[in-house]
């Protein structure tokens, strides 16, 4: 379990370092029988990017869910970045949700999209949202 003065912070963090992506796009994919076809599909991130490395690792180990990797820029000093995406960031923004204020019509806008669905498949299974929750926790 996450500590609730761990999560203000990460929150507090999020609203000043923070990004949310969630928009829709048109992808290529192949049906059944190997035929490629268009189809719409919705792609949910959060991401933290900053040069403070330490502080992204100590949220990574913390949350346990992401990845951080080096975000390379030309004439400034090197920028590292904490990402997850679809269920993880729904996972993200349930945790920082009570603490959130500059972002928090985008994370509401995660949240909603992910509550109005009534289970959620993981690892291949549908389970409920707090089944998910329980398993993220225990990673």
């Amino acid at each position: 379990m996450v500590p609730e003065t761990d999560r203000a912070y990460i929150a507090g963090l999020f609203d000043g370092e923070g990004t949310v992506g969630f928009y829709k796009r048109y992808e290529t994919k192949k049906d059944r029988k190997g035929k490629p076809r268009k189809s719409l599909c919705n792609r949910i991130s959060v991401e933290i990017a900053m040069t403070e490395r330490s502080v992204l690792l100590w949220m990574y180990e913390l949350l346990k869910i992401g990845s951080v990797t080096k975000k390379p820029r030309k004439k400034h000093k090197m920028q590292w970045r904490w990402r997850c995406s679809f269920r993880q960031a729904y996972y993200f923004c349930c945790l920082i949700y009570p603490y959130c204020h500059i972002k928090i019509h985008k994370v509401q806008k995660i949240i909603d999209h992910y509550s109005s669905r009534k289970s959620l498949k993981f690892n291949g299974k549908v389970v409920s949202l707090e089944e998910y929750k329980e398993a993220m926790s225990l990673e």
